[in-house]
């Protein structure tokens, strides 16, 4: 919940002189302008890593060092870490099977409650209250399972996935000691580069299909044949935060040699291939395949399947998304 959704309207809060203050009042002025800085930064930041926080350990280590930094979460709230901490890595020996046990380091937002009172006063004819409480983020050992290391635990889980938990760095334990340098590939930034993002991949051709409109379309040339191509192509990998702009082609032979009664027969195989849904996460290529006989001869079923086996083991998808 934000400001915008508990409050009816804005106020702006004056005081005049004589008027006589409460604990309250200051603390609904502290309360407002705290919120209102959080307002802009939901609004205008994403969550992460804003400056420092970085994380160092090598193999061996028992400990990993955090240095200084400030960080933001999804509902706008600043994380700031003053000055360099070492954290000790979860006790673990290892799994069931004696390999290393993934984590990773989250830091998070305190609430006051987790707080250290760091001053008090006397009041004035009443007992002493807190009037400041020392600030500092919450660590958190995160432990990972499964081939994808997903969160074991789905309240952490979900922390992680609504940003409310920041994740910093990624390690392997084992027998109580670090497996492997700190790894900080995983962190979240807040701060997107100012350079357009650009990622990319390369998949099988897994399907070709039989189109009913275009066999109908070609059906008295005997020495065509048409097929098409649909795939979703997972670009998760690529982490983009908005849908990028997606190019795609397929890369393999147009040229094949098959054998229809015994006898070779030249092909050529021509492509047309078209984008028709992109996403952050995926994308969906649409492509139409046409084999024809060079020679004149006529494409019969045999040989037709021996094309689709051929581009099934050649041809590739290859695909680029920029994301600005």
């Amino acid at each position: 919940m934000s400001i915008i959704d508990q409050t009816r309207f804005i106020e702006r809060l004056q005081f005049f002189n004589g008027q006589r203050l409460f604990a309250d009042d200051l603390q609904g002025l502290e309360a407002f302008n705290r919120e209102m800085r959080w307002l802009h930064n939901q609004s205008l930041h994403q969550p992460g890593v804003g400056a420092g926080f970085a994380v160092n350990g090598d193999k061996g280590d028992r400990e990993v060092t955090i240095g200084a930094g400030y960080a933001i979460d999804s509902l706008g709230r600043e994380i700031v870490l003053t000055e360099t901490q070492t954290l000790p890595i979860p006790p673990v020996a290892g799994d069931a099977q004696g390999n290393p046990i993934f984590f990773d380091l989250t830091v998070s937002y305190p609430d006051d409650s987790a707080l250290e009172e760091a001053e008090t006063r006397d009041g004035v004819c009443l007992p002493r209250g807190v009037v400041r409480l020392r600030e500092a983020p919450v660590f958190c050992w995160v432990e990972l399972a499964g081939d994808n290391l997903i969160p074991r635990k789905p309240k952490l889980r979900k922390d992680l996935q609504d940003n409310l938990k920041i994740r910093l760095a990624r390690i392997e334990a084992l027998n109580c000691q670090l497996n492997s340098r700190v790894s900080t590939d995983q962190r979240l930034n807040a701060r997107p580069s100012s350079n357009p993002y650009i990622a990319g991949g390369v998949e099988k051709v897994t399907e070709l299909e039989e189109n009913p409109a275009l066999s109908n379309l070609i059906r008295a040339v005997e020495q065509v044949q048409a097929r098409t191509i649909t795939a979703t192509i997972d670009a998760k990998v690529a982490g983009f935060l908005t849908t990028p702009a997606y190019t795609a082609h397929i890369t393999g032979p147009r040229k094949f040699t098959v054998t229809v009664s015994g006898a070779s027969l030249p092909v050529l195989v021509l492509d047309l291939t078209q984008i028709i849904e992109s996403a952050p996460d995926h994308f969906k290529i649409f492509a139409l395949v046409v084999i024809v006989s060079e020679d004149g001869s006529e494409l019969l079923d045999g040989a037709v399947d021996e094309v689709e086996e051929r581009i099934k083991a050649d041809w590739r998808i290859v695909w680029v998304g920029v994301e600005g």
